[in-house]
């Protein structure tokens, strides 16, 4: 048996989540079950590990699960789960040691993505600011438990036609807590707050600013420095993503009729 990573990609929308409900559809529940009717093994044996939660309705291009595989060869395995897979794209692969653990990654990567009408450039990416570096996000998570005081490397701001990207890059994160920094951010662009609100929130203070919705949420990347991982043979998922892309743009279509 050898253990291997691999980076998965989801849309949020067909699960309760990423990790097992029973009676419900999750992430984890059909990565688990690709896995049992690929390679003929209880979940003991695989012992399926993932990098990052994700909520309801949270997208991911990039989240990272270890598991144990008898099959030796990789881009056997990938075109093989692609192949019985319904919403899971396995994208890429890295055989890592038996120690390896894969929620210590160097750093996750998230994209939150706002309308930009009604949001003023500098508010917003001043708003940004504010968040990166040390701080007690106790006002901007659900607490579990957690230390609250984390720190995030960036939170950069990007115009795109209608919308603009909230680009977060930090080692880990707190339950809820972009999705808040994300009203928080939305709340002062838009001018229903002020940036010393969030000043004040982040010493503190008892704000709050709602929680962003989370299919505008995804997880792009979960990064390890001294890991390279390989892309998958793409053509076994490609028939899903056209139906993907066709389906978008027979909504897209809908909506810009109306």
């Amino acid at each position: 048996m050898k253990r291997i990573a691999v980076k998965i990609a989801y849309l949020g929308d067909g699960y309760s989540g990423s990790q097992v409900q029973p009676g419900t559809p999750t992430v984890e529940a059909e990565v688990l079950g690709n896995l049992q009717h690929v390679l003929k093994r209880t979940p003991e044996e695989l012992n399926l590990r993932f990098s990052s939660r994700t909520d309801k309705g949270v997208n991911s291009l990039g989240n990272a699960i270890v598991f144990d595989t008898p099959l030796e060869d990789p881009d056997k395995l990938l075109k093989a789960l692609n192949s019985v897979s319904d919403g899971i794209f396995y994208r890429s692969y890295c055989f890592v040691d038996g120690d390896f653990n894969v929620r210590h990654a160097s750093r996750r990567l998230y994209r939150y993505t706002v309308p930009s009408e009604g949001m003023d450039p500098e508010r917003t990416r001043e708003c940004c600011r504010l968040f990166e570096g040390e701080h007690d996000f106790i006002r901007f998570c659900r607490p579990d438990g957690k230390d609250t005081v984390l720190t995030l490397d960036s939170v950069q701001c990007t115009f795109a036609d209608e919308v603009i990207y909230l680009d977060f890059n930090g080692r880990y994160y707190l339950w809820n807590m972009i999705r808040r920094i994300s009203a928080a951010i939305i709340s002062v662009g838009r001018g229903r707050s002020e940036l010393s609100d969030v000043r004040e929130a982040l010493d503190g203070a008892d704000r709050t600013f709602g929680m962003a919705r989370p299919d505008a949420l995804t997880l792009m990347d979960v990064q390890y420095d001294w890991l390279t991982f390989t892309p998958a043979d793409r053509t076994r998922f490609a028939s899903r993503k056209e139906d993907g892309q066709f389906t978008h743009a027979i909504r897209s279509s809908f909506y810009d009729s109306l």
